[in-house]
């Protein structure tokens, strides 16, 4: 498997196997080993580069024109500026054109420029991913020299020094380093964010990586949202007295990140409190309520992954980001299955039987549906608003019209 262009090659991508693919370079100069994985969503390549749950990889995007819509300020998903860098390089197919979008504020090679992520251009992407498919997803190393001169001993050493993902904590690099409150909502043409004015509910979301769109989505249904770190102990996540409490996604091993967030997590549950999660969340309290989980062979990483609902026998299209599962068979008595994925049958929502907790795999704050998950923060605030013995909102707002 070759790249498009052997020479002048300004940019290498190469496999712990030893596949070395050749292109052109982009973003950043130097070089970053990760684990390869592919996305194979058609938009919002901006959000995945920003997504704290990539920390530790190298996205080849399956889509080959990427940049075509620019990049901007409002699109951005980390909220610990310091880890935008966590995704360590993007492989493309095409070279980035000019945008032609009016959200455009740069183009994508100075935005990738600026947060130090490393990228390469010409490649055989469908290629690539056919690899990955076959034989799973690959650490690697991915380079750009301008003058198309390699340090190849220098390359290789941080190849074979990357762990892999297996057995590493990643919640700690991306997570916030302090408390702070958030009381944004969510985008609406023309008019931008907003603001919830007078929230009705606290949520303490515990951030292992989180996204700014799950905020904006528990912002959007009346919560004020205090933010602390992955490290909060159980004791420090009540003394704000919470509604409700929500485990946030992010990167890397859930057995790695449970060996602290999994006692916090158990106390937490005695309270009687709502609880939420969302991917590595979702992971999180699998393990606290006796699951167990799994590296995956390629991973769930694209926006167009159909999840079926078993509760309401519902099928929605789902973003999902993560190279880990709960395993179905694990799941102890008293713990239901609650969504599965179309594609592989694989484990995608859980819920504890007569409790106020639940989590799913994939992404509902994301719109690949475009809305078709939203409901699962209604379901999350029903539970708070049942506690404060308040009325319920209908969770498909169109089916109660």
């Amino acid at each position: 498997m070759t790249g498009w262009q052997q020479s002048p090659a300004t940019a290498i991508l190469i496999l712990a196997d030893g596949t070395r693919l050749e292109g052109r370079g982009i973003g950043a100069i130097g070089h970053a080993a990760g684990e390869v994985c592919f996305n194979t969503a058609m938009t919002g390549y901006q959000e995945v580069l920003t997504d704290p749950s990539y920390a530790g990889q190298i996205v080849t995007f399956t889509f080959p024109h990427i940049g075509n819509v620019g990049t901007n300020d409002e699109d951005i998903e980390t909220v610990n500026m310091a880890a935008l860098s966590g995704v360590r390089g993007v492989v493309l197919k095409a070279d980035i054109t000019n945008p032609s979008n009016y959200r455009a504020a740069e183009k994508l090679d100075a935005w990738l420029k600026k947060r130090n992520i490393v990228g390469i251009t010409g490649i055989d992407t469908r290629a690539l991913t056919a690899q990955i498919r076959e034989h799973g997803m690959p650490n690697g190393v991915i380079a750009h020299a301008e003058d198309g001169h390699f340090d190849e001993p220098s390359i290789l050493a941080e190849l074979k020094a990357f762990p892999g993902l297996e057995g590493l904590d990643l919640a700690k690099e991306v997570t916030t380093a302090q408390t702070y409150h958030w009381d944004q909502t969510g985008w609406v043409w023309n008019k931008g964010y907003g603001t919830v004015e007078k929230p009705e509910f606290h949520i303490v979301a515990i951030d292992y990586g989180a996204k700014r769109n799950i905020l904006r989505c528990l912002a959007d249904q009346g919560a004020k949202v205090t933010v602390v770190p992955a490290t909060a102990t159980a004791a420090e996540v009540l003394s704000h007295n919470p509604d409700g409490i929500f485990l946030s996604n992010g990167p890397g091993d859930p057995a790695a990140t449970g060996k602290y967030a999994v006692p916090t997590i158990q106390t937490l549950m005695e309270t009687g409190k709502p609880v939420f999660g969302i991917c590595l969340g979702h992971q999180l309290l699998g393990l606290a309520l006796g699951a167990t989980t799994s590296k995956m062979h390629q991973g769930h990483h694209g926006a167009n992954h159909p999840v079926k609902d078993l509760t309401t026998g519902k099928v929605e299209i789902t973003s999902m980001n993560h190279g880990f599962a709960v395993d179905k068979a694990s799941l102890p008595a008293g713990v239901t299955e609650t969504h599965i994925s179309l594609f592989d049958d694989s484990n995608a929502g859980l819920s504890v039987d007569g409790k106020p907790i639940f989590s799913v795999q994939y992404h509902p704050e994301a719109s690949p549906g475009p809305r078709d998950s939203h409901y699962l923060f209604t379901r999350f605030l029903n539970h708070v608003r049942a506690q404060k013995g308040l009325e319920q909102l209908a969770e498909h707002p169109s089916a109660a019209a």
